[in-house]
């Protein structure tokens, strides 16, 4: 006879993502926890940043143009620009602190990709200009 097999221990579902648990000297602990914190905050001022980009989005898109007067379309297309980095930051800031936590995991260093700066950088400095000019331009 078949004798009934014993049920086994749940497993957890992704045990090739954990690394093994090693205990760490109290200054190692000190210091992940540390850098695991200020990648934390890194996080948090993306999301400050992308607050603002939308803060920008709705004063360029729905407060100019009636502060302004004129015609309202290139002020919300602007306002569109400002929301979309502010998708763009949010974006970004969730796969930077990914890749921040997997480095601290991994014993990784993950600088920010100059791209990734240009890219945010020339896209500040492309809607700055639009509203200078546009602002210019309606008075």
């Amino acid at each position: 006879m078949a004798s009934p097999q014993q049920p086994s221990a749940p497993q957890p579902a992704d045990t090739a993502a954990q690394p093994p648990a090693v205990p760490m000297p109290p200054a190692d602990l000190d210091q992940a926890r540390r850098t695991s914190m200020a990648a934390e905050r890194t996080w948090l001022a993306w999301w400050r940043t992308s607050l603002a980009a939308t803060v920008g989005a709705l004063g360029v898109g729905r407060l100019a143009p009636e502060l302004l007067g004129g015609s309202s379309w290139p002020y919300v297309l602007l306002g569109c620009g400002y929301a979309s980095l502010a998708i763009g930051l949010l974006i970004v800031g969730a796969q930077r602190q990914r890749e921040l936590e997997h480095a601290l995991r991994t014993g990784n260093h993950v600088p920010l990709r100059f791209r990734t700066v240009g890219v945010f950088s020339v896209a500040g400095v492309a809607l700055a200009i639009l509203t200078l000019v546009l602002v210019i331009a309606q008075t």
